[in-house]
Protein backbone atom coordinates (compact mmCIF):
# COMPACT_ATOMS: atom_id res chain seq x y z
CA UNK A 1 0.00 0.00 0.00
CA UNK A 2 1.27 3.71 -0.96
CA UNK A 3 1.80 5.73 2.02
CA UNK A 4 2.39 9.90 2.30
CA UNK A 5 1.76 12.04 4.99
CA UNK A 6 2.41 16.33 6.17
CA UNK A 7 4.28 16.91 8.88
CA UNK A 8 6.46 19.86 10.84
CA UNK A 9 10.55 19.53 11.07
CA UNK A 10 11.41 19.86 14.94
CA UNK A 11 15.53 19.29 14.67
CA UNK A 12 17.81 16.69 15.09
CA UNK A 13 18.87 14.58 17.93
CA UNK A 14 20.65 11.17 17.46
CA UNK A 15 19.30 7.56 19.32
CA UNK A 16 21.29 4.50 19.66
CA UNK A 17 20.63 1.24 18.02
CA UNK A 18 20.33 -1.98 19.85
CA UNK A 19 24.26 -2.37 19.08
CA UNK A 20 24.51 0.76 20.96
CA UNK A 21 25.64 2.69 17.95
CA UNK A 22 24.55 6.37 17.35
CA UNK A 23 21.64 7.23 14.80
CA UNK A 24 21.87 10.57 13.98
CA UNK A 25 17.51 11.48 13.20
CA UNK A 26 15.33 14.05 12.22
CA UNK A 27 12.47 13.95 14.11
CA UNK A 28 8.82 15.26 12.13
CA UNK A 29 5.42 15.84 13.81
CA UNK A 30 3.82 14.26 11.51
CA UNK A 31 0.42 15.04 11.40
CA UNK A 32 -2.71 13.61 11.50
CA UNK A 33 -4.10 14.48 8.50
CA UNK A 34 -7.55 14.16 6.58
CA UNK A 35 -8.51 13.12 3.60
CA UNK A 36 -10.12 16.56 1.99
CA UNK A 37 -10.80 14.70 -1.78
CA UNK A 38 -10.39 12.05 -4.16
CA UNK A 39 -9.37 12.00 -7.56
CA UNK A 40 -10.52 9.17 -9.71
CA UNK A 41 -9.48 8.41 -13.52
CA UNK A 42 -13.56 9.04 -14.95
CA UNK A 43 -13.22 12.49 -13.14
CA UNK A 44 -10.03 13.94 -13.38
CA UNK A 45 -7.83 11.39 -15.34
CA UNK A 46 -5.56 9.43 -12.85
CA UNK A 47 -5.99 8.62 -9.27
CA UNK A 48 -4.73 10.31 -6.32
CA UNK A 49 -6.13 11.81 -3.05
CA UNK A 50 -5.93 15.14 -1.41
CA UNK A 51 -4.49 15.77 1.76
CA UNK A 52 -4.69 18.73 4.46
CA UNK A 53 -2.82 19.26 7.69
CA UNK A 54 -2.97 22.37 9.99
CA UNK A 55 -5.64 23.88 11.55
CA UNK A 56 -6.76 27.60 10.31
CA UNK A 57 -9.12 29.26 10.97
CA UNK A 58 -12.12 29.90 8.68
CA UNK A 59 -12.20 33.73 8.55
CA UNK A 60 -8.84 33.22 7.22
CA UNK A 61 -9.61 30.75 4.88
CA UNK A 62 -10.28 32.02 1.24
CA UNK A 63 -14.00 31.56 -0.52
CA UNK A 64 -13.13 28.89 -2.98
CA UNK A 65 -11.63 27.05 -0.57
CA UNK A 66 -13.70 27.51 2.14
CA UNK A 67 -16.19 25.92 -0.36
CA UNK A 68 -13.79 22.88 -1.13
CA UNK A 69 -14.01 22.13 2.44
CA UNK A 70 -17.62 22.54 2.53
CA UNK A 71 -17.90 20.22 -0.19
CA UNK A 72 -16.12 17.64 1.73
CA UNK A 73 -17.47 18.42 4.96
CA UNK A 74 -13.98 18.69 6.69
CA UNK A 75 -12.43 21.06 8.87
CA UNK A 76 -10.25 23.76 7.13
CA UNK A 77 -6.71 23.04 6.87
CA UNK A 78 -3.73 25.44 6.64
CA UNK A 79 -1.59 22.69 4.28
CA UNK A 80 -3.33 20.78 1.55
CA UNK A 81 -0.74 18.41 -0.52
CA UNK A 82 -1.59 15.62 -3.20
CA UNK A 83 -0.61 11.90 -3.11
CA UNK A 84 -0.49 10.41 -6.76
CA UNK A 85 -1.51 6.19 -5.50
CA UNK A 86 -2.14 3.54 -7.98
CA UNK A 87 -5.68 2.92 -5.81
CA UNK A 88 -7.39 4.42 -3.72
CA UNK A 89 -10.24 2.03 -2.66
CA UNK A 90 -9.99 1.73 0.82
CA UNK A 91 -9.56 5.47 1.10
CA UNK A 92 -12.35 7.88 1.55
CA UNK A 93 -12.77 11.68 2.01
CA UNK A 94 -12.73 12.09 5.65
CA UNK A 95 -10.80 9.17 6.60
CA UNK A 96 -7.67 10.50 9.20
CA UNK A 97 -4.22 9.22 8.16
CA UNK A 98 -1.90 9.15 10.95
CA UNK A 99 2.12 8.60 11.74
CA UNK A 100 1.58 4.69 12.40
CA UNK A 101 0.94 4.56 8.49
CA UNK A 102 4.84 4.10 9.03
CA UNK A 103 6.68 1.95 10.81
CA UNK A 104 10.42 1.61 11.74
CA UNK A 105 12.47 -0.03 8.94
CA UNK A 106 10.38 1.57 6.33
CA UNK A 107 12.49 3.56 3.47
CA UNK A 108 10.92 6.83 2.58
CA UNK A 109 11.18 10.38 0.64
CA UNK A 110 11.46 13.12 2.31
CA UNK A 111 10.72 16.61 0.28
CA UNK A 112 10.46 20.20 1.70
CA UNK A 113 11.66 23.57 0.90
CA UNK A 114 15.34 24.03 1.34
CA UNK A 115 17.09 27.10 3.66
CA UNK A 116 17.34 30.70 2.19
CA UNK A 117 20.88 32.11 2.07
CA UNK A 118 19.88 34.80 -0.12
CA UNK A 119 22.47 35.93 -2.50
CA UNK A 120 25.45 33.84 -2.91
CA UNK A 121 28.61 33.90 -4.89
CA UNK A 122 30.33 30.67 -7.43
CA UNK A 123 32.45 29.53 -4.90
CA UNK A 124 29.36 29.02 -1.96
CA UNK A 125 26.95 28.27 -4.90
CA UNK A 126 28.25 25.61 -6.81
CA UNK A 127 31.73 24.89 -4.88
CA UNK A 128 33.96 26.82 -7.70
CA UNK A 129 37.77 27.24 -6.95
CA UNK A 130 39.28 30.48 -5.80
CA UNK A 131 41.64 32.08 -8.79
CA UNK A 132 45.46 31.80 -8.32
CA UNK A 133 46.30 34.83 -5.22
CA UNK A 134 49.26 35.60 -7.43
CA UNK A 135 49.76 39.02 -9.86
CA UNK A 136 47.34 39.50 -12.26
CA UNK A 137 44.35 37.65 -11.67
CA UNK A 138 43.32 40.40 -8.84
CA UNK A 139 41.40 42.56 -7.16
CA UNK A 140 39.35 39.51 -6.29
CA UNK A 141 40.07 35.88 -6.08
CA UNK A 142 36.74 34.63 -5.56
CA UNK A 143 35.66 36.24 -8.69
CA UNK A 144 33.86 32.84 -11.56
CA UNK A 145 36.35 34.22 -13.94
CA UNK A 146 36.09 33.82 -17.82
CA UNK A 147 32.21 32.80 -19.00
CA UNK A 148 33.01 31.80 -22.46
CA UNK A 149 34.50 32.49 -26.11
CA UNK A 150 34.03 36.20 -27.32
CA UNK A 151 33.78 35.29 -30.88
CA UNK A 152 32.30 32.36 -31.23
CA UNK A 153 29.20 32.10 -29.95
CA UNK A 154 29.58 35.47 -28.62
CA UNK A 155 26.89 34.79 -25.61
CA UNK A 156 26.92 32.97 -23.07
CA UNK A 157 25.36 29.38 -22.93
CA UNK A 158 22.11 28.84 -21.07
CA UNK A 159 22.55 27.09 -17.62
CA UNK A 160 25.92 28.61 -17.04
CA UNK A 161 26.81 28.39 -12.99
CA UNK A 162 27.22 31.72 -12.50
CA UNK A 163 26.18 33.55 -8.68
CA UNK A 164 22.60 34.10 -7.86
CA UNK A 165 19.91 33.35 -5.00
CA UNK A 166 20.47 29.94 -3.15
CA UNK A 167 18.27 27.96 -1.31
CA UNK A 168 14.86 28.23 -0.75
CA UNK A 169 13.87 25.72 -3.34
CA UNK A 170 11.79 22.69 -3.07
CA UNK A 171 14.38 19.70 -2.21
CA UNK A 172 13.99 16.00 -2.06
CA UNK A 173 15.82 13.65 -0.05
CA UNK A 174 15.48 9.96 -1.00
CA UNK A 175 15.59 6.57 0.56
CA UNK A 176 15.76 7.48 4.10
CA UNK A 177 15.63 5.05 6.77
CA UNK A 178 12.69 5.40 9.53
CA UNK A 179 14.05 4.80 12.63
CA UNK A 180 10.77 5.41 15.45
CA UNK A 181 7.35 5.62 15.09
CA UNK A 182 5.92 7.52 17.93
CA UNK A 183 2.19 7.21 17.71
CA UNK A 184 0.91 8.81 20.90
CA UNK A 185 2.63 12.15 20.37
CA UNK A 186 2.42 11.82 15.96
CA UNK A 187 6.20 11.35 16.01
CA UNK A 188 8.22 9.97 13.87
CA UNK A 189 12.48 9.76 13.77
CA UNK A 190 14.12 9.66 10.05
CA UNK A 191 17.59 8.75 9.55
CA UNK A 192 20.09 11.91 8.54
CA UNK A 193 19.03 15.16 7.85
CA UNK A 194 15.97 16.98 5.51
CA UNK A 195 15.48 20.15 4.04
CA UNK A 196 14.56 23.11 5.59
CA UNK A 197 14.62 24.74 8.56
CA UNK A 198 13.02 23.87 12.13
CA UNK A 199 9.31 24.60 11.61
CA UNK A 200 9.18 23.80 7.92
CA UNK A 201 6.82 22.24 6.12
CA UNK A 202 7.87 18.32 4.73
CA UNK A 203 5.87 15.42 3.18
CA UNK A 204 7.01 12.14 3.54
CA UNK A 205 6.33 9.28 1.34
CA UNK A 206 7.41 5.87 0.70
CA UNK A 207 10.68 5.65 -0.97
CA UNK A 208 10.42 5.07 -5.22
CA UNK A 209 13.42 3.44 -4.76
CA UNK A 210 13.04 0.56 -2.30
CA UNK A 211 16.19 -1.60 -2.15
Amino acid sequence: MQKGIIGKKLGMTQVFDEKGNVVPVTVIEAGPCVVTQKKTVETDGYTAIQIGYGDIKVKNVTKPLQGHFKKSDVAPKRHLKEFRFDSIDDINVGDIIKVDTFAAGDRVDVTGTSKGKGYAGSIKRWNFHRLKETHGTGPVARHAGSNGACSSPSRVFKGKKLPGHLGAERVTVQNLDVVTVDAENDLIAIKGAIPGPKGGIVVIRDSVKKA
